[in-house]
């Protein structure tokens, strides 16, 4: 079953506030292979560790409907305040039990969520759920940001790992399965047809302010909160301190560059 690590509405509430919406490079490679490998019609693309929909929202356009699934009813229920989006719905639940008849899915993706399921039961559903030729796609990021501020990248780099290094005690193993970038996950995928791209270079413009609060959503983050709230508090604002500090300013405001390394395991089923 799916690890519940995010199951507080105040997480849920930073994860809207604050997690980046992948950027179109990881759009584009998705649907580019699904095109390739199955082509039209795109009918129905199920998002898994939907969070508060960042990616879920992302794929809207594209297909005639999108179904957000995500163990936490927290996450589900700031998703769906979200408006504007009519082929759009959201469902509680885990990745590995998947309300969806066989063969009736066209895609089925995961952004920073595959490294939570138990990877035997999830791939089994994915199996059954998904059309012949229907694509996978599971993504996500390393979690060492590469910082970049006139001169002081090197010092900002150092003050965010000093951060990790803090929270350590309190870190999942599951962290280790997205580092890996879900090698063991890929090699587990019995489709003969598949794929793992494990460097696409992401550049992002973001507040010092967003780094910050970023940092804030990280289940590491949220397990020292949990264990030492007023400890979790001071790790934050010394951060945040240390980060102005370092690069001259004092608004929060001030933007950086975030050098992000994506990696993407994209699967095609048998026809």
């Amino acid at each position: 079953m799916s690890f519940r690590m995010f199951e507080e509405k105040d997480h849920a509430a930073l994860y809207q506030q604050y997690r980046m919406t992948p950027p179109k490079e990881i759009k584009e490679l998705i649907l580019q292979y699904l095109d390739k490998k199955k082509g039209p019609p795109r009918e129905l693309a199920v998002d898994l560790g939907c969070g508060t929909g960042q990616n879920t929202r992302l794929l809207s356009p594209h297909f005639q409907k999108v179904v957000g699934i995500d163990v936490s009813e927290s996450q589900v229920e700031v998703a769906k305040t979200v408006p504007g989006f009519t082929n759009l719905s959201y469902r509680a639940g885990p990745a590995e039990e998947l309300p969806f008849p066989d063969a009736s899915v066209d895609l089925l993706t995961a952004a920073s969520a595959a490294h939570w399921f138990d990877a035997e039961p999830f791939l089994k559903e994915a199996t059954r759920v998904l059309k012949p030729r229907g694509c996978m796609a599971l993504f996500g990021y390393l979690d060492t940001y590469d910082l970049h501020y006139g001169s002081c990248g090197d010092r900002l780099n150092t003050i965010y790992e000093e951060m990790k290094k803090s929270m350590l005690p309190y870190s999942s193993g599951r962290v280790s399965v997205s580092n890996s970038k879900l090698q063991e996950l890929y090699e587990a995928i019995s489709f003969p047809d598949k794929d793992r791209i494990e460097v696409i270079p992401v550049k992002e413009e973001v507040t010092v302010n967003n780094i910050v609060g970023l940092l804030k959503t990280h289940s590491t983050f949220q397990a020292y909160h949990r264990a030492d709230p007023q400890g979790a508090a001071n790790l934050i604002e010394s951060t945040m301190a240390r980060f102005l500090k370092e690069m001259g300013v004092t608004s929060t405001e001030t933007k950086l560059e975030i050098r992000l390394e994506y990696f993407c395991v994209l699967a095609c089923k048998p026809q």
